[in-house]
């Protein structure tokens, strides 16, 4: 979604080349030259590496519900954006478009969005969301023309698959230190949510709600 600030990447250290072998030829290995091209040398275990591993890696790579769920959002969505500057001030009113696409085989999704901040100009934001196999975990990274720095986070799905929370680290120009933003989707209708953000107030540290985006899908 139009996540306004977050991310995050975690990154697999399993051997980055030999893993990346592991995901282009395990079927090579498995069937010799079965599928190979002409001319390309066969594939082969790592030293030390067993079939075990191998599997585990290819498992790692491939998507399964939990990126069928990231799926789900694909499409274009309009918002309504509501946004507090501070506890109790009264709130901005915008409009805003986020357009969701699935990338990598249906490994990852992207997100572009575009609005106007009222009294600051034209908004833009990108974001970046998967599932880790290898980590049991959802990810995301955030960054937009709002700042210099990018967000990143790790989120968590509830059981009926309404609601994806996520905490999202970055660092405050205000409070000058790495403060935690939640954000809370939910899914009110099959082509309807709403994104609720939640942040510290950098004067006293406690938390409060930021923004509220309610999104209808286009058809």
């Amino acid at each position: 979604m139009n996540r306004t600030n977050r991310r995050a990447v975690l990154v697999c250290l399993c051997l980055a080349g030999a893993g990346a072998a592991a995901l282009i030829g395990t079927r090579a290995i498995a069937e010799p030259g079965k599928d190979a091209k002409p001319g390309q040398p066969e594939m082969k275990l790592p030293p030390g590496w067993t079939q075990e591993d191998m599997n585990a890696c290819m498992t790692a790579g491939m998507p399964g519900k939990m990126h069928e769920h990231l799926a789900k959002s694909v499409g274009t969505w309009q918002g309504k954006n509501t946004m507090w500057m501070a506890p109790g001030t009264e709130p901005t009113k915008s409009d805003c478009t986020s357009t969701i696409k699935s990338i990598m085989d249906g490994r990852f999704t992207i997100c572009e969005a575009s609005g106007d901040m009222p009294g600051m100009g034209p908004f833009k934001g990108f974001g970046i969301y998967g599932y880790d196999n290898a980590g049991k975990q959802f990810q995301s990274t955030w960054l937009d023309n709002c700042g210099t720095g990018m967000m990143m986070g790790t989120g968590e799905l509830s059981a009926d698959g309404k609601v994806m929370t996520w905490n999202y680290k970055y660092n405050c120009p205000v409070a000058k230190k790495q403060v935690i933003m939640r954000e809370v989707e939910t899914w009110t209708g099959p082509s309807s949510m709403t994104l609720e953000m939640f942040g510290p107030d950098p004067k006293t540290g406690k938390e409060y709600k930021v923004m509220q985006i309610d999104y209808t899908k286009k058809s």
